[in-house]
């Protein structure tokens, strides 16, 4: 009775292994799409939760934005973002998502419509890459599951898409983020070198339409709390000015945000220990509602 006790466990113990291994999470980190906006093949990469291949729901979606220098591949090499969500969801900080991280390095840097519009990533993610993500996958579709992140360069997209479209994330959460321009002189010292010719009337209004503080202080009264916010940034970290002000400018605008200082600086050791942080705010996000 006893061998046979041990061998119905171990047999137990195997299946319920099997089960856990074909149900576990995916990443794929070199699938593409074709962009006509952008005339070329865009690369992303994606998580997808442990149930996703064994389960007929749709899930919330985070877009998760990589820093400059980097490609879609960031957050999954270095990031450890599998990792990190397998052990959030499994202890129940945060609940199953999917995770897409779109590559912001091919042809050329970052996240924004060019001010001469000869490259339009920008019109690209929100017309082609989130409404394909959107299609292709069990994703819910709609403000409420839909959130944004991401580090520096992608700390700098994540301000400017909610604050553009404040009607699509329930949340976002810049890390580390470069926030634009303080003043037009910066502006001015930056732009005219990265965008030779640059009229001083397209100068500023791309100012005014990427400077996160710019934004912010223009923001609509019925928008404030449009979007739930979380802003994290270390304590020596070289874009913390930014950061800073964008705090005290939302605390002047009372704009519901928190906001947080840790020790750390400019690198993969603070934004990995950021993202669980991230996951848990983005699922309370989804879950308010």
């Amino acid at each position: 009775m006893k061998n046979q006790f041990v061998s119905i466990l171990t047999f137990c113990l195997l299946t319920t292994s099997v089960l856990f291994a074909e149900s576990g999470s995916k990443v794929s980190d070199n699938l593409s799409m074709t962009s006509k906006i952008l005339k070329m093949d865009r690369k992303y990469a994606i998580y997808l939760p442990p149930d996703y291949e064994t389960s007929d729901r749709s899930y919330p979606v985070l877009y998760l934005l990589h820093g400059s220098g980097d490609d879609q591949t960031g957050w999954v090499q270095f990031g450890e973002v599998k990792n990190i969500a397998d052990k959030a969801i499994q202890e129940g900080k945060c609940t199953a998502m999917i995770i897409v991280m779109p590559d912001g390095n091919t042809g050329q840097r970052g996240y924004f419509n060019s001010p001469k519009g000869d490259w339009n990533y920008e019109d690209f993610f929100f017309q082609e890459f989130m409404p394909f993500i959107e299609k292709t996958y069990h994703i819910r579709a709609d403000k409420k599951y839909r959130a944004i992140s991401g580090l520096s360069m992608g700390g700098g997209g994540t301000f400017m898409y909610a604050l553009h479209h404040p009607e699509l994330f329930s949340s976002a959460c810049p890390l580390s983020a470069s926030t634009g321009p303080i003043s037009m002189v910066e502006a001015a010292t930056r732009w005219e070198k990265q965008y030779p010719g640059i009229s001083k009337d397209e100068l500023t209004k791309y100012f005014v339409r990427h400077s996160a503080l710019e934004l912010v202080n223009a923001m609509p009264d019925d928008q404030k709390k449009a979007v739930r916010w979380y802003i994290d940034c270390g304590d020596d970290d070289f874009l913390f000015e930014g950061n800073c002000l964008v705090h005290i400018a939302m605390r002047k605008k009372e704009i519901p945000h928190e906001f947080r200082i840790r020790d750390g600086a400019h690198n993969w050791t603070y934004w990995r220990e950021a993202l669980p942080n991230v996951l848990e705010f983005v699922s309370q996000s989804f879950h308010q509602f």
